[in-house]
């Protein structure tokens, strides 16, 4: 049986810019970060930095298996901040976190490759 990864999913259906805005994705600073064992993945609860509009907003993301808390601050990622808040267990999260598929399925963080300022929204 051949497991579908995100790498082998097809193109999502034709879109406009428009649609594409609504989706407001923004650059910020992991501030702190730590495991979140009650979840049912390997994952970890941060809190991110998305500058003076947005503010400090906490995720709970499924990272744990090529990340460790220590290595998270201080680095930029990327998040939705837009969504509604989703309950995770006992914990919140505000914003997500986005990133792509390893080959094994594994979220790899999605960061700018030159610092930007906080709250830089992707376009």
């Amino acid at each position: 049986m051949h497991l579908l990864h995100a790498h082998d999913a097809p193109a999502a259906e034709e879109t406009d810019f428009d649609t594409f805005l609504k989706t407001d994705i923004r650059a910020g600073t992991v501030v702190s970060a730590e495991p979140f064992p009650e979840a049912r993945k390997p994952s970890l609860k941060l809190v991110i930095d998305l500058g003076p509009t947005i503010g400090s907003k906490k995720s709970c993301a499924q990272i744990a298996a090529r990340y460790s808390p220590d290595e998270l601050v201080g680095r930029q990622v990327a998040a939705v901040v837009n969504f509604p808040p989703r309950q995770i267990g006992p914990a919140m999260s505000e914003v997500l976190t986005v990133g792509f598929a390893d080959e094994d399925g594994e979220v790899v963080l999605f960061q700018p490759d030159s610092p930007v300022p906080n709250g830089s929204r992707l376009f």
